[in-house]
């Protein structure tokens, strides 16, 4: 059957040559290619019907079984319908269905049955343990009544119920025993609690704690005491049961056994052989003489005995008991004795730290104690809050000694008067010594070969912060941060404080702001050098992180703010003085010239009382830099009004130049002053001293030469221009042309002059 397999390519039935992809076949080619198949054809007849004689055999037993299989599935079909006739005609598997639902129904209905009986029985067990317990109650049976409270909370899931959860399918009565067991419980409590209490009496008068075993109810029934902690532990409100207890306690025993040092604490027993009359005592008893305790011992020794008393009298040595008494007073008793005595011992210097090992000896004594009483826990680290204070006491002690650092440097810039009597201030200068009564000292500028005068507040700050930090030194690494941050916040403090405290001497002219800034300049320099002066004697673990220069770029900020708002309040004023003069027109009227004089008679006013009140406060160097910018801006401003004026007459000119001349004139005490080194017989005849002067006020060579221009021929003036020199003075073309133009009357030699203006200019 191989000729069977593969496909036939028709094309390989034409000649090769003759065949042509792209174009159809042709009527001769399609005759050729039918012949060529239907040879094709009869040769595979041939083959098969070769291959189906050779495998007759084959063939004919295949046939025999395919007759035998259809056979076979006519006789099922026929079985299959004569059954399925049988089952129409008689329907039992209906009947079966209906048997198996009666009997399924049966069941349910005896389960449910069965439930309902099992829910009723227990409602009716709980029930009567409901009224049992009830019953205990009222019979003052508190332990078994406990124990049945306890033992029905589970039996009502009241757990589940609390914890916001529900039970599925719950019969609504469960809802009204639950009720029932809430409300004995509630009853349960009071009992417990009032009657705990009654076993309690506390005496004032006679600072006395009274404990009885029993509690008496109605003079019929004798509730013991340990009955009734019993039950409250069953139930689980110990903890509220003993809270009041507890809370008298630490008020009227602990609190006064930790804060009097004068008292005896007394243990004292009476059994006189009834229930009724057995009673516990723990009496508080003033001492004779204070005792002088400095490591603990008598306090320790008072708190013991406390706490044996409440170990054996009140919690009968329970372990549990004691370790909920323990929960609600240690963390008060523990803040008690460390705010009233361990934080008092800590010491006041360095080198009595050593001694407070006796108190750390007598505290980790104390608390083992306590762990043998099972107040506090034998295994949790965290209620050894004495020997974690304790060992701690150097940073305790840094702490105290930061806080005491800021507490002076507070007081020292809240209560220092800055509102100085114009008298005293009067009578200071940068000569004064330090000592005396001044509220002023007169310190050296690290950075600058100046001084100047600070408030006695600033001198004693810095003292502090220079204390600390040699402190720091002296100290350990942990100890050594607090002092270090102890002087950063000192100084902080200040910077704070000032600012608020003198917020309206600021934004005026005063002296008040003159200290001020001298103060900001001063700590600035001063915090420069802290770092130079310490870092080398600081622990290693300081010396990387102690930094200054952050606190000092502040300071030098804020001088330099105060000392800019004083000038700017300054020469505020002035130029409302020199706007008085009315931009000094026609002076050549005696009215106008007068405003214009009074004008310069206030500017000059104001600028001597600027000297007066800067002169005597304010470094050298900075006296200089704010007095020539009060003056430069005097000076810039004068002429700038003098060159905008035009049409000016002859006397108006001569007028002009002795208004310039008095203004120099009238500032010839403070231009001394400015210099240092001047002659007495020449002053400012020396071309040298108005060189300097030049040189510090950029406007006062061109305020000069102004009035020097006044009484000069056009020529000159045009020739000076053209020397360069007006131009070293600060004029400008336009303004020296505007100038000309309103002293000198239009003429051919008038456009001479300014063409020769232009052209030099260009």
């Amino acid at each position: 059957m191989d000729v069977l397999s593969g496909s036939i390519d028709v094309r390989d039935l034409l000649p090769s040559g003759d065949l042509d992809e792209s174009s159809p076949l042709s009527a001769p080619d399609l005759r050729l290619l039918v012949d060529r198949l239907q040879i094709r054809s009869l040769r595979i007849k041939d083959k098969v019907r070769s291959y189906v004689l050779a495998h007759r055999a084959e063939f004919a037993d295949l046939f025999s079984r395919c007759s035998l299989a259809a056979a076979s599935a006519d006789d099922l079909t026929r079985s299959l319908s004569g059954a399925l006739r049988l089952l129409s005609d008689r329907p039992l598997d209906l009947e079966i269905q209906d048997l198996v639902s009666e009997i399924r129904a049966k069941r349910r209905e005896l389960e449910e049955r069965r439930e309902a009986l099992e829910v009723v029985r227990a409602v009716s067990a709980l029930h009567r343990r409901l009224a049992s317990a009830r019953e205990d109650l009222r019979a003052m049976r508190l332990v078994a009544t406990a124990e049945a409270v306890r033992d029905l909370k589970k039996g009502l899931s009241v757990a589940d119920v609390e914890e916001g959860g529900s039970v599925e399918n719950e019969p609504a009565v469960f809802g009204f025993l639950r009720k029932e067991w809430a409300e004995c419980l509630d009853e349960l409590q009071e009992v417990l609690a009032k009657n705990v209490l009654n076993c309690f009496q506390f005496e004032p008068e006679n600072n006395r704690l009274i404990v009885r075993s029993v509690s008496k109810v109605e003079d019929v029934h004798y509730i013991k005491l340990h009955q009734m902690l019993e039950a409250m532990e069953i139930v689980g409100v110990l903890d509220y049961g003993l809270a009041r207890v507890a809370d008298l306690l630490i008020k009227r025993v602990i609190i006064t056994s930790i804060t009097n040092k004068s008292i005896n604490v007394l243990v004292e027993v009476h059994d006189e052989g009834s229930l009724a009359s057995c009673e516990t005592i723990l009496g508080i008893v003033p001492s004779s003489e204070l005792q002088e305790d400095l490591d603990g011992t008598c306090l320790y020794s008072r708190l013991s005995q406390i706490v044996k008393f409440i170990y054996k009298f009140i919690c009968f040595e329970n372990a549990i008991w004691m370790q909920c008494f323990g929960r609600l007073t240690w963390p008060r008793m523990a803040d008690l004795i460390i705010t009233h005595f361990l934080s008092k011992a800590v010491p006041d210097d360095a080198s009595k730290i050593a001694g407070f090992q006796n108190v750390i000896k007598r505290t980790a004594d104390f608390e083992t104690f306590l762990k043998e009483m099972k107040l506090i826990s034998s295994t949790d680290r965290n209620e050894e809050k004495l020997s974690y204070f304790a060992h701690d006491v150097e940073v305790h002690f840094a702490s105290r000694k930061r806080n005491e650092i800021l507490a002076s440097a507070r007081n020292y810039l809240l209560q220092f008067n800055y509102d100085l009597p114009p008298e005293n201030m009067s009578s200071v200068s940068l000569q004064a010594s330090d000592g005396g009564e001044n509220c002023v000292s007169v310190v050296d500028l690290l950075f600058q070969p100046d001084k100047c005068l600070v408030s006695k507040a600033v001198f004693h700050l810095m003292d502090l912060v220079h204390r600390a930090l040699k402190d720091a030194c002296l100290s350990p690494t942990r100890v050594a941060k607090e002092f270090y941050h102890a002087a950063r916040d000192a100084l902080l403090l200040y910077r704070a404080v000032i600012p608020i405290k003198l917020g309206k001497k600021l934004e005026s002219i005063s002296q008040v702001a003159i200290i001020i800034h001298n103060e900001c300049q001063y700590l600035s320099q001063e915090n420069l050098g802290l770092a130079f002066e310490y870092r080398a004697d600081f622990p290693s673990g300081l010396q990387k992180h102690a930094v200054f220069v952050d606190i000092a770029l502040s300071f030098h900020q804020m001088a330099e703010n105060i000392l800019q708002k004083q000038v700017q309040l300054v020469v505020s004023s002035l130029r409302e003085a020199i706007d008085g003069a009315d931009g000094f027109q026609n002076t050549h009227q005696p009215q106008h010239y007068e405003s214009a004089k009074f004008g310069i008679e206030q500017v000059i006013f104001i600028i001597e009382k600027a000297h007066i009140m800067w002169k005597p406060l304010m470094p050298a160097s900075t006296y200089k830099r704010a007095m020539c910018s009060v003056m430069d801006c005097v000076f810039s401003g004068i002429t700038r009004d003098m060159l905008l004026l035009d049409d000016l007459a002859a006397e108006e000119t001569l007028q002009l130049q002795r208004l310039i001349q008095m203004t120099l004139e009238n500032l010839s005490s403070l231009f001394e002053s400015l210099i240092a080194d001047v002659d007495e017989k020449e002053r400012f005849l020396n071309q040298n001293t108005w060189s300097q002067l030049d040189k510090m006020m950029s406007s006062l060579p061109k305020f000069r030469k102004l009035a020097e221009l006044y009484d000069m021929p056009l020529k000159s003036i045009t020739a000076t221009w053209e020397s360069g020199k007006l131009l070293s003075c600060g004029f400008t073309s336009s303004e020296v042309e505007t100038f000309i133009k309103a002293i000198f009357a239009d003429s051919p030699l008038r456009k001479e002059c300014l063409q020769r203006i232009k052209n030099a200019n260009d």
